[in-house]
């Protein structure tokens, strides 16, 4: 692609840029792009998969920080842009408002090739957000796919990003990318991620803020049990009460409880601590 040849991957910048014309339609396959659909994409590099959202009928948002990427993006897409079907905004993401845009939750998507220093930031960032996509479709590193849609009925381990990623939507893997997708190939694999059905539900009954404070305190030490993580904060036999209500063993670990369990452990702290 002679687009990709006039730009030479920044490590400062975590740039991978994807060089196959699959991985893009695997991602949108993903996100299920459709005509009219709104799109968030955080860093499109050398415009490959802006290129497959593009071809599905979508409007694209896209935001890149690097220079040189805007000035390809803008000769590739120019009549795109004149347009109105790409909308393109030179700026950091770790800066960026998304209030500034005209768009509001559940009414567009996100479909990013992140770095991968900055998964964590960008699972939180769009889905704690007060303006939420409806679906999240990130290309990240496989270990933290994984982590992040680990099953307990698997016989996984919850964590506190998977559960901080499913108190919002519902997340799957998808398919693993391997390296060679990518110029210059990193040293591990990829993922590709979905979360699906975004919301607050979860907090209709509950404080948000409360029960990430309690998520927190009960990852505090990994290797303690649940009940005395959380007693440094709260009445150890209150919570021994809680747990026998819950049926939870008072030996269980944090990374053993559903999130189903951490949503009512949440709304009986509420009440009775």
């Amino acid at each position: 692609m002679t687009e990709f040849l006039k730009i030479t991957a920044k490590k400062s910048l975590g740039q991978h840029f994807l060089t196959s014309d699959v991985v893009p339609s695997w991602m949108c396959d993903a996100a299920e792009i459709a005509t009219g659909d709104t799109v968030l994409e955080i860093g499109p590099g050398t415009g490959v998969l802006t290129k497959e959202i593009l071809s599905r009928g979508a409007k694209v948002i896209a935001l890149e920080a690097d220079t040189r990427a805007i000035e390809v993006l803008r000769e590739t897409f120019k009549d795109e842009i004149s347009q109105g079907t790409l909308e393109l905004h030179h700026v950091d993401v770790r800066s960026f408002d998304i209030s500034d845009l005209s768009v509001s939750s559940g009414s567009f998507k996100i479909v990013a090739n992140i770095p991968y220093y900055l998964s964590g930031f960008l699972f939180r960032m769009f889905l704690e957000s007060t303006i939420q996509p409806i679906t999240l479709v990130y290309l990240v590193q496989k270990e933290v796919a994984k982590r992040i849609t680990s099953s307990l009925e698997r016989g996984e381990k919850e964590s506190l990003l998977s559960l901080s990623v499913k108190a919002y939507g519902t997340p799957k893997y998808v398919r693993t990318v391997t390296r060679g997708h990518f110029t210059p190939p990193p040293k591990v694999d990829s993922g590709i991620i979905a979360v699906r059905n975004i919301s607050r539900n979860n907090f209709n009954t509950v404080s948000e803020r409360l029960f990430f404070n309690i998520l927190h305190l009960g990852f505090g030490q990994k290797r303690k049990q649940l009940l005395g993580n959380l007693a440094k904060q709260y009445d150890r036999e209150t919570l021994a009460t809680i747990f026998s209500t819950m049926g939870l063993s008072p030996l269980i670990r944090a990374e053993d409880v559903p999130l189903g369990d951490w949503i009512i452990l949440t709304s009986l702290i509420t009440t009775h601590c």
